[in-house]
């Protein structure tokens, strides 16, 4: 199975994903590292991705989540997958990806970006990021609210991982 933990910057994919997956003992992958040099920089100097800056990422990370299915991984990917669109590039297989959408206010998140400044992603773009948001339906969605501990159990349970 393939975990895709979904959401806007600073909705704690990361933190949520590495913990799940420790608990998992699973493997671990944030689709930020999969970026290209330019894409990085350009949203480090405060400018969103068009989808032409987005496609050869999403390409790359179909590839991956086929190949880990492949080799029958068991890995957590956080991604913020914002789009419907991109959701169904990233959904090689239904019954063994899934996808679990990390869900916060936009002043808790704010608060959340201004407290990490040496991310690449500044928290000017955080309005992009909600303008692209197409909220999934039908898939699990978690409260960011909550404390991590309790995050990851609502997703163990959830999921029955």
């Amino acid at each position: 199975m393939i975990i895709i933990l979904m959401g806007v910057s600073g909705s704690g994919k990361t933190a949520i994903g590495t913990r799940l997956a420790e608990t998992l003992g699973w493997s671990f992958f944030d689709a930020d590292d999969f970026h290209s040099a330019s894409n990085i920089e350009k949203m480090r100097r405060g400018m969103p991705l068009t989808e032409q800056d987005r496609q050869p990422w999403l390409l790359t990370l179909r590839e991956r989540v086929a190949q880990w299915l492949d080799e029958d991984l068991e890995v957590v990917l956080a991604c913020s997958a914002l789009k419907a669109s991109y959701r169904e590039q990233l959904l090689v297989d239904p019954s063994r990806v899934r996808l679990v959408y990390l869900k916060g206010s936009y002043a808790l998140i704010q608060k959340r970006l201004i407290q990490r400044p040496r991310h690449f992603m500044p928290e000017e773009l955080l309005a992009s990021q909600f303008d692209t948001l197409e909220e999934p339906h039908g898939v699990f969605t978690v409260d960011i609210a909550l404390r991590p501990r309790e995050i990851v159990q609502r997703i163990r349970k959830e999921l029955h991982v």
